[in-house]
């Protein structure tokens, strides 16, 4: 099996004309992840009709309205000095409306809690996990193994901080204690940690009494924790409705614990491209300087428009919608694949994404890359494992990917195109079966 060559050079109408030894200077960025599977599908052509194609390959939640859930936002005002650059850092009343809506959620009656000057504000995810990674200085940055795709540039893009990968164990469900973490963090000297939690792909979710003791390992060791929660309201064990590691840090200014989050997923409104960082007060000034030369600062009247969407009970209310629609997705999604025959390392304990492997699927279907080209041609998108094999730079010996064998399906879109979907998959692997 040969691994995809998933690269593109970037040409524009511009740089046509220089020729090719101008080219020279521009390397080669990979498409990875959502962006190459979408990208194939277009040249079979997606997205086609409304019904043809079923994108469960899709890292988007549904964003219509939902059952019980507050009334979708279709207007934005935009004030007249709306037109004027946002703060870098971000629009002082948003960084106070989400301290305070951290400060609601998880630090009542705490002694220590977070203020605006604890908010950076950012236009995208991608940019602000970046700018922390700009902020980042000569260290060890351990990340896990398999992790969000998208982190493979990040890691390589800047040279300063060295990326050490830690590989989890799928006979182990990918689950890594706090005695784990910690004999990483002093084995290898890591300064900090970056990963996605609840965890995209597999769904595997460190929260309650292990995410309290995964914080108290960094501040002992005085490592920093780098949390991508963007999919924390998308939980489907323990008691929590959402979870976070704002629930545990002792002192907003001192604990080494940076969270990011934003209106993408739990909000389900990724086209307005409005998130944040919350930590130290050190580090959000560290991080707005990066953004300063980085991004210049995300779109002011989508900032304004996002505070009405921050206050508390509406937030509940949206999550409480969120999990009664998706449990039945996900609930779908887990029975139909048992019922075809593909396996699941681990029920997920939250995303909405099913982590699958195909080591029981005809060999014709048994390799990720060879499974996405055959749902292409049933209109079924899927991302395959090896996206998730992050190795920035390529620096590991190129082989084959431990993920070879896995594939990530959403559960994100509405459960007609998911269960039309699945339908698809199994028609195709019959056809293998009968092959």
């Amino acid at each position: 099996m040969t691994e995809p060559a998933a690269s593109a050079s970037l040409r524009s109408p511009s740089t046509r004309s220089l020729g090719a030894d101008s080219l020279a200077a521009f390397r080669r960025v990979p498409r990875t992840g959502v962006i190459y599977v979408t990208a194939e599908a277009g040249r079979r052509g997606f997205p086609g009709a409304p019904g043809e194609w079923c994108n469960l390959g899709q890292g988007q939640p549904e964003t219509g309205p939902l059952p019980g859930a507050p009334p979708r936002a279709e207007a934005v005002v935009i004030a007249p000095d709306d037109h004027e650059y946002a703060p870098v850092a971000g629009l002082w009343e948003l960084r106070e409306a989400v301290a305070g809506l951290y400060n609601d959620l998880y630090r009542r009656g705490m002694p220590s809690r977070y203020s605006a000057e604890n908010v950076c504000v950012s236009g995208g995810g991608r940019a602000a996990l970046t700018r922390a990674a700009a902020a980042l200085g000569q260290v060890n940055l351990g990340h896990f193994l398999p992790d969000y795709t998208a982190y493979e540039e990040l890691l390589d893009i800047f040279r300063l901080f060295s990326p050490i990968p830690i590989l989890l164990d799928d006979s182990q469900g990918y689950a890594f204690s706090a005695e784990q973490l910690r004999r990483e963090i002093l084995g290898r000297g890591l300064s900090a940690v970056l990963l996605s939690n609840p965890c995209n792909p597999t769904g595997r979710a460190v929260a309650g009494r292990e995410l309290e003791e995964w914080v108290a390992v960094a501040r002992s060791l005085d490592c920093t924790l780098l949390l991508d929660e963007f999919y924390s309201h998308y939980v489907w064990t323990g008691e929590d409705e959402m979870l976070s590691a704002a629930r545990y840090v002792e002192d907003v200014d001192q604990d080494p614990v940076v969270f990011f989050d934003g209106l993408t997923k739990n909000w389900r409104y990724p086209g307005w491209r409005v998130t944040w960082a919350v930590g130290p007060k050190a580090v959000v000034d560290a991080m707005a300087s990066a953004g300063s030369f980085l991004d210049g600062g995300g779109s002011k009247p989508l900032q304004r428009a996002a505070l009405d969407l921050l206050e508390p009970a509406r937030v509940r209310q949206e999550t409480e919608a969120v999990r009664r629609t998706f449990r039945v997705k996900r609930d779908l999604m887990l029975e139909r694949a048992a019922a075809m025959g593909l396996g699941i390392d681990r029920p997920p304990d939250g995303t909405f994404y099913c982590w699958v492997n195909l080591r029981g699927l005809p060999e014709s279907l048994a390799d990720g890359m060879d499974f996405f080209r055959a749902a292409l041609e049933h209109k079924v998108i899927s991302v395959p494992g090896v996206f998730f094999d992050v190795n920035p730079g390529q620096r590991r010996a190129r082989h084959r990917s431990r993920f070879h064998q896995h594939v990530r399906l959403s559960f994100g879109p509405e459960i007609e195109i998911v269960r039309e979907g699945l339908d698809r998959l199994e028609a195709m692997i019959l056809e293998a079966r009968n092959a």
